[in-house]
């Protein structure tokens, strides 16, 4: 509401100054005409005129105080104009000098038409400002010429006219000429302050062209109500300077396709007008058909260029539709290849011919760990490959960017490492690939991929080569060389011995076939083919079953498991939830010392049961708590051997957890502190006595 308001009061002030300067200048032609003697009526007229330029350079300069750009400048010499004018009127008036007066006054009325040629927000073209001007000085020439000539002068009359009568008419058409042309380049918000411009100089006009029509009949006196006109034109720019709009606003992208062929129509005509004038007057005694053959071909001349006109109008609307339909596919295409390079995943990143970013994807500069602005005019060799594992540099003769833009070679599946800005390094695999234009290479473009955890995937597939070829080989051998004994009957006097034989194989047959179950189990359960029974079940029941199944590998431990639970009752799949606590206490209990216990308990948490595992062993390394439940991961590889197992069971663990939208999480204060392991499963809420559910045991 705020600016609402100022809005209203800027327009209704301007409206009101309106209707104040439409009655002064109404007001001052009546005391003009009225019976005062010529020496009042002169007095009148000059301090009129000397006020109304006053009025109009102070708004000028109040104007250009607040606005801004081409418009401040444009508005500052209007009022230098007015100024110039004033003063010019004054010494005229004081001394008695109108010839100074009216060449003040002209140099006024030239520092208007440098005003007017800054009124366009966007500075118009040298050529097209040259020709709004010469339009303007056709319009104004012919004008004066049409009423001097036609409307004033008799037939063989030769008056004598001061230079300056003509000249000032002159400049004041095309002043008005040269406000309207600039008007049609301006958007409709601001046209009005232009129209008070253009109006006061067409008032100056009128009133300089009666001037000069009078004194070339020597009728000319000051105080008349002519003089009125001055006064309004003055008038009329002062307003224009307080007008809310006269500060500019954005300029129209183009005038309209009517605009250069009516003014050209406009100009021309007048012209010819001044012309058939200049026949119609001749009195060298020419005959009629001459005088008419002089009109046609000035018609021809007129028309020829009103034609061409319209056709360089046709050709630029042409060119102007098929510069923007070219600019929009230009932009589509930018902004398609743009979207193509920020959807990549892999990182992109384009050279000059002298090795030097010109562009990058988000995923490069991600993976750079830097800002498109941080890389584009570098170096690309310079800037993020890293040196060699010694700390020198690689040659950069050496390098698949200047082979590619040295020799136009392709290198794909190039193995290499970037330093990032930070400092980091990453392993890639870079293709880099010549850009070609008219038969030369006048760049490259890179496409790399960080190949961290496929290094790292790498690493673990070995360590898991390692760790199951000896999972596999040792009960392996165990089996083959007690079944060698048994097949050669060399135990067949010794019972006893023969059946440990019978164990180890047995044994190592089991440790082998659960090595196998947990791979199978491990990648079903990765790719969600494993069925979920989900029932409702006691937490004490899962935990007393699990409890039960690794009391046995306890007992041999020497370790004491200590069951503290809850009857809370969750939602699960009942036997992999005890297989997780299976994983989880076997997994304590190998890890734990002799005489040591393990505790698993159970507390509620909002909508969610917490299951806790916790040991007294040797505690898991901060930067392994969350490894320990990757595949294949142990804290130490010697603890395969060791201690058995074949880190599969933590992942298994986890992913059934996840399965049922729990979490697993591992909790340890360091080395010989214990490990606490602990996950979440959902929470059956209790209901009100009376009403009993069906609760599944395992």
């Amino acid at each position: 509401m705020g600016s609402q308001s100022a809005a209203e009061r800027s327009r209704n002030s301007f409206l009101r100054w309106s209707w104040v300067a439409g009655v002064a200048v109404a007001t001052l032609a009546l005391v003009l005409a009225g019976p005062f003697d010529q020496t009042t009526r002169e007095t009148i007229s000059m301090t009129a005129i000397a006020a109304a330029g006053v009025v109009a350079a102070i708004s000028c300069g109040w104007r250009a105080a607040r606005s801004a750009g081409r418009r401040r400048r444009a508005w500052g010499i209007l009022c230098l104009g007015g100024v110039v004018g004033l003063a010019g009127n004054i010494y005229a008036g004081l001394v008695r000098d109108p010839e100074t007066g009216d060449a003040a006054y002209i140099a006024a009325l030239l520092l208007g038409v440098v005003g007017l040629s800054l009124f366009p927000a966007v500075r118009p073209r040298g050529q097209e400002l040259v020709r709004m001007l010469l339009d303007s000085l056709v319009v104004g020439g012919s004008v004066l010429y049409i009423a001097l000539f036609a409307l004033a002068l008799e037939e063989g009359s030769h008056p004598q006219l001061d230079p300056t009568a003509y000249a000032l008419p002159l400049v004041d058409a095309l002043l008005a000429t040269l406000a309207v042309l600039v008007m049609t380049r301006s958007n409709a918000a601001e046209r009005t302050p232009l129209v008070l411009v253009g109006g006061g100089f067409v008032l100056y006009a009128v009133s300089d062209v009666a001037f000069a029509l009078l004194a070339a009949s020597d009728g000319f006196t000051f105080g008349s109500p002519l003089d009125a006109g001055w006064v309004g034109g003055y008038v009329a720019i002062a307003l224009a300077a307080r007008h809310p709009a006269a500060s500019g606003g954005p300029a129209t992208a183009r005038s309209g396709a009517g605009t250069p062929v009516l003014r050209t129509v406009v100009t021309f005509c007048l012209f010819l007008a001044a012309a058939l004038v200049r026949v119609a007057q001749s009195d060298q005694g020419l005959p009629w058909v001459a005088n008419a053959l002089w009109v046609a071909v000035l018609v021809a001349v007129v028309c020829r260029q009103i034609l061409v006109v319209l056709d360089n109008e046709s050709l630029r609307y042409g060119l102007e539709q098929r510069v923007l339909e070219r600019t929009a596919q230009l932009r589509s295409l930018a902004s398609e290849r743009e979207r193509t390079l920020e959807s990549v995943a892999d990182g992109i990143y384009g050279v000059d011919a002298q090795g030097r970013v010109t562009f990058i994807n988000a995923a490069a500069a991600h993976t750079l760990r830097a800002s498109a602005t941080d890389l584009v005019g570098h170096e690309a060799h310079a800037t993020f490959h890293a040196p060699a594992e010694d700390g020198t540099p690689h040659p950069v003769e050496n390098c698949y960017v200047t082979e590619a833009l040295r020799d136009g070679t392709t290198a794909t599946a190039e193995q290499d490492v970037y330093r990032c800005l930070d400092g980091t390094d990453v392993p890639v695999e870079v293709t880099a690939s010549p850009l070609r234009d008219d038969g030369g290479i006048r760049g490259a473009v890179v496409a790399f991929r960080d190949v961290t955890e496929r290094r790292e995937m790498e690493r673990i597939k070995d360590e898991f080569v390692s760790v199951v070829s000896h999972e596999l080989r040792t009960p392996l051998t165990a089996i083959r060389g007690a079944l060698g004994l048994l097949e050669s009957k060399a135990l067949d006097s010794r019972p006893e011995q023969a059946a440990h034989m019978v164990h180890i194989a047995l044994t190592s047959s089991e440790r082998l076939g659960r090595l196998v179950d947990d791979i199978l189990d491990t990648e079903r359960l990765n790719a969600s083919t494993t069925h979920f029974d989900l029932e409702e079940h006691r937490v004490d029941d899962l935990v007393a079953a699990a409890v039960e199944q690794v009391s046995v590998q306890a007992n041999k431990a020497g370790v004491r498991l200590r069951p503290d639970t809850t009857p809370e009752i969750v939602r699960a799949d009942g036997e992999r939830i005890v297989q997780t606590l299976t994983n989880l206490l076997g997994n304590a209990v190998r890890f734990s010392p002799h005489g040591s216990s393990v505790r698993v308990s159970a507390l509620p948490a909002g909508d969610l049961v917490e299951l806790r595992v916790d040991d007294e062993g040797r505690g898991i390394p901060p930067d392994k708590l969350d490894a320990v439940f990757h595949r294949f991961v142990q804290v130490d590889a010697s603890d395969t051997r060791e201690r058995g197992g074949t880190g599969l069971g933590l992942a298994i663990a986890r992913s059934i957890v996840e399965r049922h939208g729990g979490r697993l999480w591992a909790i340890s204060e360091g080395e010989d502190q214990g490990s606490s392991f602990r996950f979440t499963l959902p929470r059956v809420p209790p209901r009100p006595s009376g009403q009993l559910r069906p609760v599944r045991t395992p």
